[in-house]
C-alpha cells in the first residue's frame, strides 16, 4: 500500500518523527540505527512492496538522524510528486537506478513522470553508472555450483534465491561497490573499509572494476578477478560479482579478526 511522504515527514507534532519512521528509540546507538535503516529501506523499497514516498521518507529519517536529529525538530519539506526519489541523496545512494535497472521499467517511468509537465520543463538527465548482478557464494557451497561455470548467473536467475543472496544494484560513478550495496539495504561482509584486508573480497565474473591501490592480493587472485569491493569502482556498465568469498583459499588469511574488524569499523 503507498504511504503518503507527508504522513513520514515530520512538519507538525501530530506526524511521525525520524525516529518512529524507522522504528526506533531516540537513545538508539549506531549499529541499531543502522540495522533499522537497512530493515526499512527492504521493506519501504518499490520493489519489495512500499512506494518511492515511503522508500525516501525512510532516507529522509535515516539521515536526518544521522545529522543530529532530536525530538521536536522540524525537518525541510521533500518531494511528493510519486516519482521514484531523484534527489541528490537518492541518486548518491544509488537506489532508485537499482530498482529501475531490476525490472527495466527505467524508461516508462521517466517518460510517465515528465508527461504533462509544461512546454518548458527540462528532461532528465541521462543516469550513469552501472548495473551490478550480485550473488551470494554460499549459494554456490548449498547448490554445488562453481565460480567457472559459464551459466553460473543464469542458474541463479532460474532459481528461486533469497533477495539478500542474488540480485541487482546500481553503482553511480566515484562509488565502490560496498558502498552502494549497503545504500541499497545490502549486507555484505568488510572490515577496514580501506582496501587493508580481505573482509570484502568478491570474484567479478564479468565485466571490470578499478581499485586505487591494492597492498594485499597477490597477482594470482587478481587475475582470478578477486576484487576488495570497499575500493573497487566499476569501470563497465554491467557487473557480475559473487560476494563473500573471504574464506576461499589464500584469502582467509588476509582477513581481519571478528574483534578486530569491529574495532576498525568503530573507528570510521
Amino acid at each position: 500500500m503507498a504511504v503518503d511522504l507527508c504522513s513520514r515527514v515530520p512538519t507538525s507534532p501530530d506526524v511521525d518523527s525520524p525516529f518512529e519512521t524507522l522504528d526506533i528509540d531516540p537513545d538508539a546507538d549506531e549499529d541499531e540505527l543502522v540495522d533499522a535503516y537497512r530493515r526499512r529501506v527492504k521493506s519501504a523499497h518499490p520493489d519489495h512492496g512500499g512506494s518511492a514516498e515511503e522508500f525516501q521518507a525512510v532516507r529522509t529519517a535515516y539521515e536526518a538522524i544521522r545529522d543530529g536529529y532530536e525530538p521536536g525538530d522540524e525537518l525541510e519539506p521533500v518531494e511528493t510528486d510519486g516519482r521514484r526519489p531523484t534527489d541528490e541523496g537518492a541518486t548518491r545512494n544509488g537506489q532508485h537506478e537499482a530498482d529501475s535497472a531490476r525490472n527495466g521499467r527505467a524508461g516508462a517511468e521517466t517518460d510517465d513522470a515528465s508527461s504533462g509537465s509544461g512546454p518548458d520543463s527540462e528532461p532528465e538527465p541521462e543516469r550513469r553508472g552501472a548495473r551490478v548482478e550480485f550473488l551470494d557464494y554460499d549459494v554456490l557451497t548449498e547448490r554445488g555450483w562453481s565460480l567457472t561455470d559459464d551459466d553460473l548467473f543464469e542458474k541463479a536467475a532460474e532459481s528461486d534465491i533469497d533477495g539478500d543472496a542474488y540480485g541487482q544494484v546500481f553503482v553511480e560513478p566515484r562509488t565502490n561497490l560496498l558502498k552502494a550495496a549497503e545504500d541499497a539495504g545490502h549486507s555484505w561482509p568488510f572490515a577496514c573499509r580501506g582496501g587493508a584486508c580481505a573482509n570484502c573480497a568478491v570474484a567479478v565474473v564479468d565485466g571490470d572494476v578499478k581499485m586505487p591501490s591494492n597492498h594485499i592480493l597477490s597477482e594470482e587472485m587478481l587475475e582470478q578477478g578477486v576484487r576488495l569491493s570497499c575500493i573497487s569502482l566499476p569501470v563497465t556498465d554491467d557487473l557480475r560479482v559473487v560476494y563473500n568469498i573471504e574464506h576461499l583459499p589464500g584469502l582467509d588469511e588476509l582477513r581481519l579478526p571478528p574483534q578486530h574488524a569491529r574495532k576498525m569499523s568503530a573507528g570510521r
